[in-house]
């Protein structure tokens, strides 16, 4: 299991650990829940596309803690085919090391550095490593503890969201039922969430598919529960020549327009420097594959689509100046959830 055999690992039930309590609030990336138990949820969204761009296949690993149905788990989700498995374990096969990030659940890996998956069951085979380099961060401090700013510190979100590694490379070999998959000079990305169910609505992309190397976009709109209310908030980034514009709702930014057209979408991001068009659109021949569970009040039963094969147009202009950049992002992660007119912005 190459590193995974050196690092030390606690099991979920086993530690309340209070040093890591704090440390875990700046490293977004490391497991949170060590204190929950019911009602929780958490998974960590590792993309690899190959650098043909012809094979995509994304690995979610997590844990569900609830009453009824306790367990860890591990997704797939195939770019080329929208094919996806999900395999069950219990909830004692999930560890995470206790100063790092890295998780296993029962006999596969993942951390930043690498994974390595050996899933089997039903007669779906799934095995290899990947391992990464040239990670790409996104920004830590006191003031915003994260992509989710001074929110990261309000305890009662529903649902919260990291960024792992906004781009990095890939190399290694995934067996995909016997078939094997190249993913040398591949390039990956990887987030997460976490809490007790994922929202109402929401809209999602990602892309670090783009003719210029070192590029990588993400934006996440969703319905937030507020104090008894809710409001559309939403978050991203834009990562162009080692230099990342951030864009959020608490920042400033505001999405001009939004407006859905069957599978695709398109919007305006306005920040104090910059103008953000984008135009999603889905592969319309993997329109309805891609089934994927996702939790409510921590139970993986709401059953969502997601395409990791879609496509992102996209400018960005700094104001009063020329386009930034301009460009289509190939094998984007893409999801439209829920009633997306109530992501509108408020007129």
């Amino acid at each position: 299991m190459g590193h995974s055999e050196k690092t030390t690992f606690i099991r979920k039930k086993n530690k309340w650990l209070s040093l890591y309590d704090l440390k875990k609030i700046w490293n977004p990336e490391w497991f949170q829940g060590n204190r929950r138990k019911k009602n929780y949820f958490e998974g960590w969204y590792f993309k690899n596309v190959s650098a043909c761009g012809e094979n995509a296949i994304a690995f979610i690993p997590g844990i569900s803690l609830n009453t009824e149905n306790p367990h860890a788990f591990v997704q797939v989700i195939s770019g080329k085919t929208g094919d996806t498995w999900y395999f069950k374990y219990p909830a004692d096969d999930f560890c995470y090391a206790p100063n790092t990030f890295a998780v296993k659940v029962n006999d596969s890996f993942f951390s930043a550095g690498q994974i390595n998956v050996n899933l089997n069951e039903n007669k779906q085979t799934i095995k290899g490593n990947l391992k990464f380099s040239n990670r790409q961060t996104y920004p830590v401090s006191l003031r915003r503890p994260g992509i989710m700013g001074w929110y990261r510190y309000m305890p009662f979100m529903e649902c919260y969201h990291g960024v792992v590694s906004l781009d990095h490379t890939v190399e290694g070999e995934i067996q995909l039922n016997s078939q094997p998959i190249k993913f040398d000079q591949g390039k990956g990305y990887i987030e997460k969430d976490w809490g007790s169910s994922m929202p109402e609505t929401w809209v999602w992309m990602q892309s670090n598919n783009f003719e210029t190397p070192g590029t990588s976009f993400m934006l996440s709109i969703a319905k937030i529960p507020w104090m008894g209310s809710s409001f559309p908030g939403f978050l991203g980034f834009f990562l162009h020549n080692n230099k990342q514009i951030h864009f959020a709702t608490y920042t400033g930014a505001k999405i001009s327009s939004l407006e859905r057209n069957g599978d695709q979408l398109s919007l305006c991001i306005e920040t104090k420097d910059f103008s953000i068009h984008i135009q999603a659109e889905k592969e319309e021949n993997i329109l309805n594959k891609g089934a994927l569970k996702a939790p409510a009040k921590g139970q993986m039963e709401r059953i969502i689509h997601e395409s990791v094969n879609a496509t992102i147009y996209i400018a960005v202009i700094k104001k009063n100046s020329l386009p930034v950049f301009k460009g289509i992002g190939h094998n984007a992660g893409f999801e439209m959830i829920g009633n997306t007119t109530l992501l509108k912005p408020q007129t």
